[in-house]
């Protein structure tokens, strides 16, 4: 059964194809949401998603989106906001990135990730930010990484991008408060699903790897999407909380 937990219009779900992302979109359409999600290439996996919000009895559209190309994330903002009023964007994507430590770090991988993650976040941002505040308010949450509480090795292409845009969200929550505006990130720890679950099986994570992260975390286990998708529930409805960073990762930063 649906509950009305969002305002009527439409939350705006980047990388809602993904795992992560699906779980948010049909977490948020049984929570009384309209959704539209963007996929980047596998139309497919998108409509899969798409079909399975419509039989909550909630309205969905699906958008091709590479936020790292400006005229492509303007399209797609044009056409969702010619749905009705935007209300919440989620920022669920993330590059396909490889595991190495800084001193092998190449030049040509660091502007990549760096012009799809940050730039491309910003473009989200530029094109988002008016149709928001037209609407007399709304909410960003962002997943971020459970790596700005501790350094993991080998994550620097995940960590440091996050933290330029934890800066931005940071911005947006001070400057454009007074206009109904919010801006939270999740600090995502391991979570059994996507890109997670690829690295283990290509063997970049092994047992040594899990036992050393294990013994980081307070909770003795890894984290499971719904536990992603509760908290991105919370900060996209909890209408006092803005300029936060919720840590999801089992106490990785404790």
């Amino acid at each position: 059964m649906s509950k009305n937990h969002f305002p009527a219009g439409v939350a705006l779900v980047i990388g809602g194809s993904g795992g992560m992302g699906a779980d948010i979109c049909k977490t948020f359409a049984t929570n009384g949401s309209d959704i539209a999600l963007t996929y980047r290439g596998n139309r497919e996996r998108a409509e899969k998603v798409a079909a399975e919000i419509r039989e909550s009895g909630r309205k969905v559209t699906i958008h091709q989106l590479d936020i790292s190309d400006e005229q492509s994330v303007a399209a797609a903002v044009k056409e969702v906001a010619a749905l009705g009023r935007v209300h919440t964007v989620v920022l669920a994507n993330g590059s396909d990135i490889k595991q190495p430590l800084i001193n092998q770090l190449q030049p040509a991988e660091w502007r990549a990730v760096v012009d799809a993650d940050v730039n491309g976040f910003f473009n989200v941002l530029h094109y988002t930010l008016p149709v928001l505040k037209a609407g007399g308010g709304g909410s960003y949450v962002h997943l971020s990484s459970a790596g700005l509480e501790r350094w993991p090795d080998g994550d620097v292409l995940s960590v440091a991008p996050k933290a330029a845009i934890e800066a931005l969200l940071q911005g947006v929550a001070k400057e454009e408060g007074k206009y109904g505006i919010r801006a939270n990130s999740i600090a995502v720890g391991v979570i059994e699903t996507g890109i997670f679950l690829r690295l283990w099986e290509q063997g970049v994570f092994d047992q040594v790897w899990k036992d050393a992260v294990l013994k980081n975390l307070c909770l003795k286990r890894f984290g499971k999407p719904e536990e992603i998708t509760h908290a991105a529930l919370f900060l996209a409805t909890a209408e006092y909380v803005t300029g936060q960073m919720i840590s999801v990762s089992g106490g990785y930063g404790v």
